[in-house]
Protein backbone atom coordinates (compact mmCIF):
# COMPACT_ATOMS: atom_id res chain seq x y z
CA UNK A 1 0.00 0.00 0.00
CA UNK A 2 1.64 3.23 -1.19
CA UNK A 3 0.12 5.31 1.61
CA UNK A 4 2.23 3.44 4.17
CA UNK A 5 5.36 5.18 2.92
CA UNK A 6 8.88 3.75 2.95
CA UNK A 7 11.71 2.99 5.37
CA UNK A 8 14.87 5.09 5.29
CA UNK A 9 18.04 3.61 3.79
CA UNK A 10 21.51 4.62 2.68
CA UNK A 11 22.83 8.07 3.61
CA UNK A 12 19.47 9.09 5.08
CA UNK A 13 19.56 6.16 7.51
CA UNK A 14 23.20 6.86 8.39
CA UNK A 15 22.30 10.43 9.28
CA UNK A 16 19.43 9.22 11.44
CA UNK A 17 21.66 6.75 13.25
CA UNK A 18 24.16 9.55 13.99
CA UNK A 19 21.51 11.43 15.97
CA UNK A 20 21.88 11.40 19.77
CA UNK A 21 18.18 10.48 19.86
CA UNK A 22 18.73 7.21 17.96
CA UNK A 23 18.67 4.07 20.08
CA UNK A 24 18.97 0.62 18.56
CA UNK A 25 16.24 0.36 15.92
CA UNK A 26 14.62 3.75 16.32
CA UNK A 27 14.39 7.12 18.03
CA UNK A 28 13.58 7.64 21.70
CA UNK A 29 12.13 10.34 23.91
CA UNK A 30 14.28 12.16 26.44
CA UNK A 31 11.77 11.25 29.15
CA UNK A 32 10.11 7.83 29.37
CA UNK A 33 6.45 7.48 28.40
CA UNK A 34 4.55 5.82 31.23
CA UNK A 35 0.83 5.10 30.67
CA UNK A 36 -1.24 6.65 33.43
CA UNK A 37 1.79 8.61 34.60
CA UNK A 38 -0.18 11.50 36.06
CA UNK A 39 -3.05 9.57 37.61
CA UNK A 40 -2.60 5.86 38.20
CA UNK A 41 -6.25 5.52 39.20
CA UNK A 42 -7.36 6.26 35.64
CA UNK A 43 -8.21 3.09 33.74
CA UNK A 44 -7.59 2.44 30.07
CA UNK A 45 -10.76 2.73 27.94
CA UNK A 46 -12.23 -0.56 26.75
CA UNK A 47 -12.68 -1.62 23.14
CA UNK A 48 -16.46 -1.28 23.60
CA UNK A 49 -16.05 2.33 24.72
CA UNK A 50 -14.14 3.10 21.54
CA UNK A 51 -16.57 1.40 19.21
CA UNK A 52 -19.84 2.31 20.94
CA UNK A 53 -18.98 5.50 22.77
CA UNK A 54 -21.05 8.62 23.30
CA UNK A 55 -22.87 10.36 20.50
CA UNK A 56 -21.01 13.61 21.19
CA UNK A 57 -17.72 12.22 19.97
CA UNK A 58 -18.60 13.79 16.63
CA UNK A 59 -20.56 17.03 16.02
CA UNK A 60 -24.22 16.65 15.03
CA UNK A 61 -24.02 19.37 12.39
CA UNK A 62 -21.33 21.04 10.28
CA UNK A 63 -18.97 23.34 12.13
CA UNK A 64 -19.22 27.03 11.18
CA UNK A 65 -16.43 27.88 8.77
CA UNK A 66 -15.15 30.77 6.68
CA UNK A 67 -13.77 30.85 3.16
CA UNK A 68 -10.34 32.34 3.91
CA UNK A 69 -9.54 33.62 0.43
CA UNK A 70 -11.04 37.06 0.95
CA UNK A 71 -8.98 37.51 4.12
CA UNK A 72 -5.83 36.25 2.42
CA UNK A 73 -6.32 38.78 -0.37
CA UNK A 74 -5.73 41.60 2.14
CA UNK A 75 -2.28 42.28 3.50
CA UNK A 76 -1.64 41.40 7.13
CA UNK A 77 -1.34 44.59 9.19
CA UNK A 78 1.12 43.15 11.71
CA UNK A 79 3.05 40.84 9.40
CA UNK A 80 1.84 37.79 11.31
CA UNK A 81 -1.43 35.99 10.57
CA UNK A 82 -2.65 32.42 11.06
CA UNK A 83 -5.54 30.50 9.53
CA UNK A 84 -6.58 27.26 11.22
CA UNK A 85 -7.88 24.93 8.52
CA UNK A 86 -8.64 21.93 10.76
CA UNK A 87 -6.75 19.57 13.06
CA UNK A 88 -3.05 20.61 12.94
CA UNK A 89 -3.21 22.28 9.52
CA UNK A 90 -2.49 26.00 9.75
CA UNK A 91 -1.59 28.43 6.99
CA UNK A 92 0.89 30.78 8.64
CA UNK A 93 1.74 34.15 7.11
CA UNK A 94 4.91 35.56 8.62
CA UNK A 95 6.48 38.75 7.28
CA UNK A 96 5.64 38.09 3.66
CA UNK A 97 6.20 34.32 3.67
CA UNK A 98 3.57 31.58 3.80
CA UNK A 99 4.03 28.26 5.58
CA UNK A 100 1.64 25.33 5.80
CA UNK A 101 1.85 23.03 8.83
CA UNK A 102 0.96 19.32 8.72
CA UNK A 103 -1.39 19.63 5.72
CA UNK A 104 -4.26 17.12 5.74
CA UNK A 105 -7.01 17.45 3.12
CA UNK A 106 -7.76 13.72 2.89
CA UNK A 107 -11.11 12.30 4.05
CA UNK A 108 -9.64 9.96 6.69
CA UNK A 109 -6.72 9.89 9.11
CA UNK A 110 -5.81 6.43 7.93
CA UNK A 111 -3.84 4.50 5.29
CA UNK A 112 -7.21 3.37 3.92
CA UNK A 113 -9.92 5.32 2.10
CA UNK A 114 -12.57 2.99 3.53
CA UNK A 115 -11.61 2.58 7.21
CA UNK A 116 -10.39 4.81 9.97
CA UNK A 117 -11.35 8.17 11.50
CA UNK A 118 -13.35 10.23 9.03
CA UNK A 119 -13.05 14.00 9.10
CA UNK A 120 -16.10 15.89 10.30
CA UNK A 121 -16.34 18.03 7.18
CA UNK A 122 -14.20 19.21 4.24
CA UNK A 123 -11.45 21.77 4.68
CA UNK A 124 -12.85 25.31 4.26
CA UNK A 125 -10.80 25.86 1.09
CA UNK A 126 -9.73 23.47 -1.65
CA UNK A 127 -6.07 22.56 -1.74
CA UNK A 128 -5.73 23.88 -5.29
CA UNK A 129 -7.16 27.25 -4.15
CA UNK A 130 -4.34 27.96 -1.69
CA UNK A 131 -2.10 30.94 -2.36
CA UNK A 132 1.56 30.29 -3.22
CA UNK A 133 3.27 28.52 -0.32
CA UNK A 134 6.95 29.06 0.52
CA UNK A 135 7.39 25.88 2.56
CA UNK A 136 5.49 22.99 4.09
CA UNK A 137 6.42 22.13 7.68
CA UNK A 138 5.81 18.50 8.75
CA UNK A 139 6.20 17.55 12.39
CA UNK A 140 6.06 13.73 12.12
CA UNK A 141 4.70 10.83 10.10
CA UNK A 142 1.35 9.88 11.66
CA UNK A 143 -1.62 9.78 9.31
CA UNK A 144 -3.40 12.76 10.82
CA UNK A 145 -0.28 14.85 10.06
CA UNK A 146 1.31 13.27 6.99
CA UNK A 147 -1.50 12.59 4.54
CA UNK A 148 -0.76 10.64 1.36
CA UNK A 149 -3.46 12.10 -0.94
CA UNK A 150 -2.58 15.62 0.17
CA UNK A 151 1.13 15.15 -0.45
CA UNK A 152 0.42 13.67 -3.87
CA UNK A 153 -1.36 16.90 -4.81
CA UNK A 154 1.32 19.12 -3.27
CA UNK A 155 4.02 17.42 -5.29
CA UNK A 156 2.76 19.40 -8.29
CA UNK A 157 3.33 22.75 -6.55
CA UNK A 158 7.13 22.37 -6.32
CA UNK A 159 7.06 23.69 -2.75
CA UNK A 160 9.88 22.57 -0.38
CA UNK A 161 9.22 20.37 2.67
CA UNK A 162 10.92 20.84 6.05
CA UNK A 163 10.47 17.89 8.38
CA UNK A 164 11.98 15.58 10.99
CA UNK A 165 14.74 13.03 10.40
CA UNK A 166 13.60 10.04 8.36
CA UNK A 167 10.26 11.44 7.22
CA UNK A 168 11.82 12.26 3.87
CA UNK A 169 11.76 8.56 2.97
CA UNK A 170 7.97 8.66 3.06
CA UNK A 171 7.87 11.88 1.05
CA UNK A 172 10.15 10.49 -1.64
CA UNK A 173 8.00 7.37 -1.91
CA UNK A 174 5.00 9.69 -2.41
CA UNK A 175 6.76 11.42 -5.31
CA UNK A 176 8.48 14.42 -3.69
CA UNK A 177 11.95 14.96 -5.26
CA UNK A 178 14.82 14.57 -2.77
CA UNK A 179 16.11 18.09 -3.49
CA UNK A 180 12.85 19.55 -2.16
CA UNK A 181 13.15 17.78 1.21
CA UNK A 182 15.01 19.09 4.28
CA UNK A 183 15.19 16.78 7.32
CA UNK A 184 16.16 18.16 10.72
CA UNK A 185 17.30 16.75 14.03
CA UNK A 186 16.28 18.57 17.21
CA UNK A 187 17.87 22.04 17.48
CA UNK A 188 18.88 22.05 13.83
CA UNK A 189 17.68 24.94 11.65
CA UNK A 190 17.08 25.52 7.98
CA UNK A 191 16.85 28.96 6.40
CA UNK A 192 14.85 29.05 3.19
CA UNK A 193 17.21 30.10 0.40
CA UNK A 194 17.02 33.80 -0.39
CA UNK A 195 14.89 34.58 2.67
CA UNK A 196 15.18 35.52 6.34
CA UNK A 197 12.80 32.75 7.32
CA UNK A 198 14.27 29.94 9.44
CA UNK A 199 12.61 26.71 10.59
CA UNK A 200 14.05 24.94 13.65
CA UNK A 201 13.15 21.46 14.84
CA UNK A 202 12.78 21.31 18.61
CA UNK A 203 11.99 18.61 21.21
CA UNK A 204 8.60 17.00 21.64
CA UNK A 205 7.45 13.87 23.45
CA UNK A 206 5.63 11.46 21.20
CA UNK A 207 6.36 8.53 18.85
CA UNK A 208 6.13 7.72 15.15
CA UNK A 209 5.14 4.99 12.71
CA UNK A 210 2.77 4.33 9.82
CA UNK A 211 2.59 0.55 10.18
CA UNK A 212 2.70 -2.12 12.84
CA UNK A 213 6.44 -2.76 12.54
CA UNK A 214 8.01 0.69 12.13
CA UNK A 215 7.34 2.34 15.48
CA UNK A 216 9.81 5.17 16.12
CA UNK A 217 11.61 4.59 12.81
CA UNK A 218 11.37 8.36 12.12
CA UNK A 219 11.77 11.35 14.40
CA UNK A 220 8.97 13.54 15.78
CA UNK A 221 9.50 17.25 16.47
CA UNK A 222 7.94 20.51 17.43
CA UNK A 223 8.80 23.28 14.99
CA UNK A 224 9.72 26.93 15.43
CA UNK A 225 9.40 29.35 12.51
CA UNK A 226 11.27 32.63 12.79
CA UNK A 227 12.05 35.84 10.96
CA UNK A 228 13.90 38.83 12.44
CA UNK A 229 10.50 40.25 13.45
CA UNK A 230 8.39 37.27 14.55
CA UNK A 231 8.70 33.81 16.10
CA UNK A 232 6.03 31.09 16.08
CA UNK A 233 5.95 27.77 17.96
CA UNK A 234 4.12 24.72 16.59
CA UNK A 235 3.91 21.66 18.85
CA UNK A 236 3.12 18.92 16.34
CA UNK A 237 2.08 16.03 18.61
CA UNK A 238 3.53 15.91 22.09
CA UNK A 239 3.00 15.21 25.75
CA UNK A 240 4.04 17.57 28.51
CA UNK A 241 7.82 17.73 28.82
CA UNK A 242 10.27 19.91 30.72
CA UNK A 243 12.00 20.52 27.38
CA UNK A 244 9.54 23.36 26.80
CA UNK A 245 11.51 25.49 29.23
CA UNK A 246 14.66 24.87 27.18
CA UNK A 247 12.80 25.72 23.97
CA UNK A 248 11.75 29.01 25.54
CA UNK A 249 15.34 29.72 26.57
CA UNK A 250 16.82 28.97 23.15
CA UNK A 251 14.12 30.08 20.73
CA UNK A 252 11.60 32.25 22.58
CA UNK A 253 9.79 34.49 23.20
CA UNK A 254 6.96 33.61 20.83
CA UNK A 255 4.46 35.85 19.09
CA UNK A 256 2.18 32.85 18.54
CA UNK A 257 2.04 29.44 20.24
CA UNK A 258 0.17 26.61 18.52
CA UNK A 259 -0.35 23.63 20.85
CA UNK A 260 -2.29 20.39 20.43
CA UNK A 261 -5.28 20.06 22.77
CA UNK A 262 -7.41 17.16 21.47
CA UNK A 263 -7.26 13.37 21.06
CA UNK A 264 -5.99 12.62 24.53
CA UNK A 265 -6.69 10.36 27.50
CA UNK A 266 -4.92 10.29 30.88
CA UNK A 267 -4.26 6.54 30.69
CA UNK A 268 -2.06 7.00 27.60
CA UNK A 269 0.61 8.83 29.58
CA UNK A 270 2.44 11.86 28.25
CA UNK A 271 1.97 11.20 24.53
CA UNK A 272 -0.56 14.00 23.99
CA UNK A 273 -1.14 17.19 25.92
CA UNK A 274 -4.87 17.66 26.27
CA UNK A 275 -6.12 21.12 27.27
CA UNK A 276 -4.91 21.11 30.89
CA UNK A 277 -1.34 20.14 30.03
CA UNK A 278 -1.39 22.42 27.00
CA UNK A 279 -1.86 25.35 29.38
CA UNK A 280 1.09 24.08 31.44
CA UNK A 281 3.20 23.79 28.29
CA UNK A 282 2.11 27.28 27.26
CA UNK A 283 3.41 28.66 30.55
CA UNK A 284 6.73 26.83 30.19
CA UNK A 285 7.11 28.32 26.72
CA UNK A 286 6.75 31.81 28.16
CA UNK A 287 3.19 32.53 27.09
CA UNK A 288 2.10 34.44 24.01
CA UNK A 289 -1.16 34.24 22.06
CA UNK A 290 -2.30 30.60 22.12
CA UNK A 291 -3.96 28.99 19.08
CA UNK A 292 -5.23 25.48 19.96
CA UNK A 293 -4.82 22.84 17.25
CA UNK A 294 -5.34 19.06 16.88
CA UNK A 295 -9.06 19.15 17.63
CA UNK A 296 -12.41 19.71 15.91
CA UNK A 297 -11.65 17.52 12.87
CA UNK A 298 -11.30 13.80 13.69
CA UNK A 299 -12.63 11.55 16.48
CA UNK A 300 -9.32 10.09 17.71
CA UNK A 301 -10.24 9.64 21.38
CA UNK A 302 -13.32 9.02 23.51
CA UNK A 303 -13.88 12.56 24.78
CA UNK A 304 -16.62 14.82 23.40
CA UNK A 305 -15.53 16.54 20.22
CA UNK A 306 -15.74 19.99 21.83
CA UNK A 307 -14.41 19.03 25.29
CA UNK A 308 -10.95 20.54 24.65
CA UNK A 309 -12.48 23.89 23.71
CA UNK A 310 -14.77 23.99 26.75
CA UNK A 311 -11.93 23.06 29.10
CA UNK A 312 -9.67 25.76 27.69
CA UNK A 313 -12.45 28.34 27.93
CA UNK A 314 -12.91 27.45 31.60
CA UNK A 315 -9.25 27.26 32.67
CA UNK A 316 -7.42 29.81 30.52
CA UNK A 317 -8.43 32.94 32.49
CA UNK A 318 -6.92 31.59 35.73
CA UNK A 319 -3.71 30.77 33.85
CA UNK A 320 -3.49 34.19 32.20
CA UNK A 321 -3.53 32.61 28.74
CA UNK A 322 -4.68 34.64 25.74
CA UNK A 323 -6.69 32.22 23.62
CA UNK A 324 -7.14 32.54 19.87
CA UNK A 325 -10.05 30.32 18.86
CA UNK A 326 -11.17 31.36 15.38
CA UNK A 327 -13.68 29.53 13.25
CA UNK A 328 -12.30 27.13 10.68
CA UNK A 329 -10.80 29.14 7.84
CA UNK A 330 -10.90 32.47 9.68
CA UNK A 331 -7.57 34.37 9.35
CA UNK A 332 -6.48 35.98 12.64
CA UNK A 333 -3.62 38.24 13.65
CA UNK A 334 -2.28 37.22 17.08
CA UNK A 335 -1.43 40.79 18.08
CA UNK A 336 -4.89 42.19 17.40
CA UNK A 337 -7.46 42.48 20.17
CA UNK A 338 -10.52 40.32 19.57
CA UNK A 339 -13.29 38.87 21.70
CA UNK A 340 -13.35 35.11 22.13
CA UNK A 341 -16.62 33.74 20.76
CA UNK A 342 -17.44 30.09 21.66
CA UNK A 343 -18.63 29.34 18.13
CA UNK A 344 -18.58 25.57 18.70
CA UNK A 345 -21.70 25.88 20.83
CA UNK A 346 -23.63 26.90 17.72
CA UNK A 347 -23.29 23.34 16.40
CA UNK A 348 -25.40 21.57 19.00
CA UNK A 349 -27.82 24.50 19.26
CA UNK A 350 -28.60 24.22 15.56
CA UNK A 351 -28.89 20.43 15.41
CA UNK A 352 -31.72 18.18 16.65
CA UNK A 353 -31.05 15.54 19.24
CA UNK A 354 -30.02 12.24 17.60
CA UNK A 355 -32.50 9.38 17.73
CA UNK A 356 -29.79 6.94 18.83
CA UNK A 357 -26.11 6.94 19.61
CA UNK A 358 -24.20 6.14 16.43
CA UNK A 359 -20.87 4.39 16.66
CA UNK A 360 -18.10 6.86 15.77
CA UNK A 361 -16.19 6.29 12.56
CA UNK A 362 -13.01 5.66 14.48
CA UNK A 363 -10.56 2.86 15.09
CA UNK A 364 -9.85 1.66 18.63
CA UNK A 365 -6.86 3.39 20.21
CA UNK A 366 -4.95 0.13 20.27
CA UNK A 367 -5.07 0.23 16.46
CA UNK A 368 -4.61 3.99 16.21
CA UNK A 369 -1.44 4.15 18.29
CA UNK A 370 0.82 3.50 15.30
CA UNK A 371 -1.00 6.17 13.32
CA UNK A 372 -2.01 9.01 15.68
Amino acid sequence: MKSLGARAAGLRLERMQASPLWSGEGFHNIHPIIPGLRDRSVRTPTLKEFLCGGARRVPRAPLPSVDPRDGWSRKSLSGLRATWLGHSTVLLEIDGYRLLTDPVWGPRASPSRLLGPKRFQPVPVALKALPAIDAIVLSHDHYDHLDYPTIRQLVKSKVPFVTSLGVGAHLESFGVPAQRIVELDWWQSHTLPGTELAVTAAPSQHFSGRGLKDRNATLWSSMVMRTPRHSVFFSGDTGLTTEYAEIRKRLGPFDLVMLEVGAHHPSWGDLHLGPENALEAHALLGGGPFLPVHWGTFALAIHDWDAPAETLLRLAPSKGAQLLMPRLGEPVEPGAERALVPWWREVDAAAPEPAAEPAPESLPKAMLWPFD
